[in-house]
């Protein structure tokens, strides 16, 4: 245990959880590369939960963000720069539908609650229905809106008006129906859901596209286009959280271009300024009109992160990044189902483009989460950095940069191949573990 480590443990909270038996303590980052205090490199394929979008020390977000510091740092939104106005202008101009308006803060949590207040002021309703194995933050509010019950420490949130709805959890599916036989039951029973287990009156139903902290749940084609429509006829309006979807991550410019759905309003943190501290949120017109203050944010719009944006965004734009994600990932796809036609513990790969999740299984589905732990900690010591999620803990989750180069793709897919095969090699029981893949209709 090295000295910080040690310090770490001594002087911070022991809720703030770290990865790995002996925690890394990481230094530099270069591109999808990262260097511990031991002068150890490793691949980086989760970049702080799909944060670091555009690769770790971009020089042209290193840039923007050096000259805005020589200039102005703080000023809070009691004040206008350039940099907010110039962000939400874009933001309007990139997301679909009539999404307009937008409110800054610091995190996705933030994002979130405010999309919230704005969503029941708008309806005068307060009821809100998100879905199961869903994450929307650590706050009260934010552990409200979780659809998990180990992120709801000490029951937060339990007492607010919000509920948990089936999602489309294809492969442990809660109406026992396969890609091949759905009638889409999950997505239908929102309405009886609705009309059982809330007063009926709703402001809105908040959904990620990809649940992120959930495994990578990815749903089918028509799920969105079902539900919102179901909550749309109870008053809801649609919060689309794409804090970790968002900005070309799944192959599209946002999660729910999958799906054909316009919502009413959109959450944005993470990957938008590739590390620094921001949150969005962004309405239409007629909902971001209902929100009137007084209200502020001290370090929302913070000139920093709001330059390291922009920058962001422009390579992004610059570099076709999108359209890299869908190949890169298709590239990565590929190679994980290879894995799992080799290794039956692998029991269902799912995501889209570089937004991948692996659940890790024993006979008839059982999660094995100590398994999945062994495969992040076996992935680390070859040189692979990857993340770990799910409701029973069970789910590799796979997210590099968007930059990432068809090399390191390559050498990522051999390294869980090598890591995988070292775990056979432990356990000889799991050569008896059938392949439980199923497969997705896109």
């Amino acid at each position: 245990m090295s000295d910080v480590t040690g310090r770490q443990r001594e002087y911070l909270a022991p809720g703030v959880s770290t990865y790995y038996t002996d925690p890394l303590v990481l230094t530099r980052g270069d591109g999808r590369r990262v260097t511990d205090d031991m002068g150890r490199s490793y691949l980086d394929f989760f970049g702080g939960i799909l944060t670091v979008s555009i690769g770790h020390a971009h020089p042209a977000v290193t840039a923007a963000v050096s000259e805005q510091a020589a200039r102005l740092v703080h000023t809070s939104t009691l004040y206008v720069t350039e940099p907010m106005v110039d962000l939400a202008e874009r933001l309007a101009a990139i997301t679909p539908g009539k999404l307009k308006k937008s409110f800054f803060t610091t995190s996705g949590t933030e994002a979130n609650e405010t999309a919230i207040t704005m969503a029941q002021l708008a309806t005068g309703n307060q009821e809100v229905v998100t879905l199961r194995h869903s994450y929307s933050g650590r706050s009260q509010v934010g552990m409200g809106l979780t659809g998990q019950a180990n992120w709801k420490l000490a029951g937060s949130g339990m007492s607010l008006p919000i509920r948990q709805a089936h999602n489309a959890y294809c492969y442990r599916c809660p109406f026992q129906k396969t890609p091949d036989t759905c009638g889409l039951e999950c997505a239908k029973d929102l309405d009886d859901f609705i009309r059982t287990s809330t007063s009926g009156r709703l402001a809105a139903f908040l959904a990620e596209p990809i649940q992120g902290v959930g495994g990578f749940i990815t749903p089918p084609p028509a799920f969105f286009q079902e539900t919102v429509a179901i909550a749309r006829k109870y008053g809801a309006l649609f919060i689309d959280d794409e804090v970790q979807t968002g900005f070309g991550r799944t192959g599209k410019a946002f999660g729910i271009d999958h799906y054909g759905v316009h919502p009413d309003l959109m959450t944005f943190a993470k990957g938008l300024a590739n590390g620094l501290p921001i949150g969005a949120t962004i309405a239409t017109d007629e909902v971001a009109n209902a929100y009137q203050g007084p209200t502020i944010s001290t370090f929302g719009g913070n000139p920093l992160s709001m330059r390291a944006a922009l920058a962001t965004l422009d390579v992004m734009e610059r570099e076709n990044l999108t359209e890299a994600a869908r190949i890169r990932g298709n590239q990565l796809r590929q190679g994980l189902e290879d894995l799992s036609d080799r290794f039956p513990i692998l029991g269902d790969v799912r995501g889209k483009g570089l937004m991948q999740g692996l659940e890790i299984v024993l006979k008839d589905k059982k999660p094995a989460p100590d398994l999945a732990a062994e495969l992040l900690e076996e992935a680390q010591k070859r040189g692979l950095l990857v993340g770990k999620g799910g409701l029973y803990g069970n789910v590799i989750r796979i997210a590099p940069p968007l930059t990432v180069t068809a090399n390191e793709v390559t050498e990522a897919l051999e390294v869980l191949g090598e890591t995988l095969q070292s775990l056979y090699g432990t356990h000889s029981e799991l050569a008896a573990v059938p392949s439980t893949r199923i497969q997705y209709q896109d």
